[in-house]
């Protein structure tokens, strides 16, 4: 993994993120409704909902935009079903590539997400096809010009809390979690008033993949520009190394 800035990856994210700013909160907005709907509106009972409050706040949603969603969905979730699915493909030579989804209508998002992966010189596979190239884990990426702290002294906190790995790049930290202690983690660095670029469960490559060829990495691109822009979209994972 060595060359492979996790940190760059995220903040290239966030600054599209930051043009679309609405759309990353309706997204964040509609993964707690049903978070709610499937397990009540306390966080602390409710461990998903933990998690994508932890995602908000990450994303600099603000509190009170948080409590209303959750003040919403615990009052009137509506007639609109939500469903969790998830698509497995390749992209130019052999790239691995994951889409998480939420949607009212799967005949829409699976039209849509296999359009994206063809217009991009790629292809749909089956469940499980490149799953198994990736970990579900807990990651926090912490900026180095936005942390006062001492490497030593916040890779102890993060281990204290029940990390997994911590790790030190050029411009950023990387704390790694099982997802199951993930919240311990981000609620003992919150405690400490310690900035955080980016907080989640997510999968994480075992292994990433540089692409020489300009055509691949244009028809990549093309792909998960689609896949972004796409509402019923939550999350792509990919093992490219940008």
């Amino acid at each position: 993994m060595s060359g492979h800035s996790k940190f760059a990856n995220i903040k290239h994210k966030k600054e599209k993120n930051d043009a679309a700013k609405g759309k990353i909160f309706t997204i964040i907005g509609r993964e707690i409704a049903v978070a709610v709907k499937e397990g009540g509106p306390d966080p602390a009972n409710n461990f998903k909902l933990a998690q994508i409050i932890a995602k908000a706040k990450a994303n600099n949603m603000p509190n009170d935009t948080i409590e209303r969603g959750i003040k919403r969905a615990s009052g009137d979730l509506g007639n609109v079903t939500y469903e969790h699915v998830t698509y497995e493909g390749y992209g130019p030579s052999g790239i691995a590539i994951i889409v998480e989804a939420l949607t009212d209508n799967k005949n829409r998002t699976a039209a849509n997400v296999r359009s994206a992966f063809t217009k991009g010189s790629g292809s749909i596979g089956t469940q499980g096809c490149v799953s198994f190239m990736f970990d579900r884990k807990g990651q926090i990426i912490i900026d180095k010009e936005e942390c006062d702290m001492e490497a030593d002294d916040l890779m102890m906190i993060a281990l204290d809390a029940g990390a997994e790995d911590f790790a030190e790049e050029e411009d950023s930290f990387e704390i790694i979690t099982d997802p199951d202690d993930f919240q311990a983690v981000y609620d003992a660095l919150n405690g400490e008033n310690i900035p955080m670029a980016s907080a989640e469960v997510t999968m994480i490559p075992q292994n990433y993949v540089a692409l020489s060829d300009e055509n691949d990495i244009k028809q990549l691109n093309r792909t998960l520009d689609l896949l972004d822009e796409d509402d019923d979209v939550q999350a792509v994972y990919h093992n490219w190394d940008e």
